[in-house]
């Protein structure tokens, strides 16, 4: 198994990108509905509801690639236990965060937009990829580290909600980058343990998926955020990468496209069936949309490796390439792009209506990738 597959790479930035672009629909109307998030209790899969699945999928896909890098290197498992804790522990603090700031609140004089900014700041300072230094540089990363915890703990100390504003910070629904992190501190250990045996990998994935059913049935009630959901979209992922690994020779490539497609046919006739017990509810985390989306994430990854592998066109996709390589970079910087641009600039309505509107998203989406692989060129980059 390679080191670096660039499909990965593609389909996390294609995803990267939609989702920069659905986040923007708040600020712009009149776009068709079935491109939106679905209301709660309604049976329906919007467009919107389908990128933060992929996302997920594409996590599983990575974690043997990852784990198979690190035990190269010589890590044992306490390492790499240690190594998962660390970067998912990252992941709840900065979605322990961000999900708080989707609430009204204040914070000692500063403007929401003021601590967003900060926040984000705090993250790259304590996060971001500082050269390996043995000199003085050493202590200075160190403090600007050091730095980024000491802001955290302020503006957490600052925070203000509710109705009397009265409320510290709480963990909500975790948002979207805690969730990756339950997700990825829960599914990759037991790949960890369990990756001799695909066997065992795949009935894993069923468990999760049985969780989800009676949780969703109301059989039990299970403490992990999404009821097994999101762990069922991870290992579908590692299902994908054992399918991928066993590609040895030019004719199974060529015809791992099929088995994908084919995988995802057998989870779309899964959902429907499905779908006469369950609703299809992202809000709900429901099976029904689970498989779906699923089933979408294989049909999806088996054209994307068919263009980049198969083809070799992976460089069609250089110009969004930053999202799929700086991927958390790419996410944080619309927490401060929207508070500068609250007031730098009010852009008429008709590009924030209808089809202009939507132009509008997407040309936001690739200006956002366009500064992170700026900030990339001066080394300002995150990762956990």
């Amino acid at each position: 198994m390679p080191n670096r597959i660039y499909t990965i790479d593609v389909f996390r930035a294609i995803t990267m990108l939609l989702m920069i672009f659905v986040n923007d629909f708040w600020s712009i109307k009149g776009i068709p509905d079935w491109l939106k998030h679905a209301q709660t209790n309604q049976d329906f899969l919007g467009f919107s509801d389908i990128i933060f699945p992929c996302f997920l999928f594409i996590v599983g896909m990575s974690i043997p690639y990852a784990i198979r890098n690190r035990i190269s290197k010589g890590e044992n498992n306490l390492k790499i236990l240690t190594h998962i804790a660390i970067r998912s522990l990252a992941l709840l603090v900065m979605g322990f965060f961000t999900v708080n700031t989707e609430q009204h609140f204040t914070a000692a004089g500063l403007t929401q937009g003021g601590f967003k900014i900060l926040m984000v700041l705090a993250f790259f300072l304590i996060w971001n990829v500082y050269p390996k230094s043995v000199n003085w540089k050493k202590y200075l990363f160190a403090g600007l580290q050091l730095t980024g915890v000491v802001l955290l703990i302020v503006l957490f100390l600052i925070y203000k909600s509710g109705k009397d504003n009265l409320e510290h910070m709480a963990p909500h629904w975790w948002g979207i980058l805690g969730l990756i992190g339950w997700t990825y501190l829960i599914t990759a250990p037991i790949y960890l343990f369990a990756r001799k045996q695909s066997w065992l990998l795949l009935v894993i994935w069923g468990l999760f998926t049985l969780l989800n059913i009676a949780d969703q049935a109301q059989w039990l009630k299970t403490p992990i955020p999404g009821g097994g959901a999101f762990q069922g979209f991870a290992f579908a992922g590692i299902a994908a990468s054992i399918l991928l690994d066993r590609a040895t020779d030019p004719e199974k490539r060529r015809n791992l496209p099929l088995f994908y497609v084919g995988t995802g046919i057998i989870l779309l006739i899964l959902g429907f069936v499905l779908r006469n017990f369950f609703i299809i509810s992202k809000n709900q985390a429901t099976p029904t949309w689970v498989f779906l989306c699923n089933a979408i994430a294989f049909g999806f990854l088996a054209l994307i490796y068919y263009v980049v592998d198969l083809k070799g066109k992976p460089n069609w996709f250089n110009l969004i390439k930053p999202a799929g390589t700086s991927t958390l970079t790419c996410y944080l910087i619309p927490y401060v792009y929207y508070s500068l641009a609250a007031y730098a600039f009010t852009l008429p309505v008709f590009l924030k209506t209808g089809i202009a509107g939507l132009g509008k998203s997407m040309v936001y989406a690739l200006i956002i990738i366009g500064i992170t692989a700026l900030l990339g060129k001066v080394n300002v980059k995150l990762k956990i």
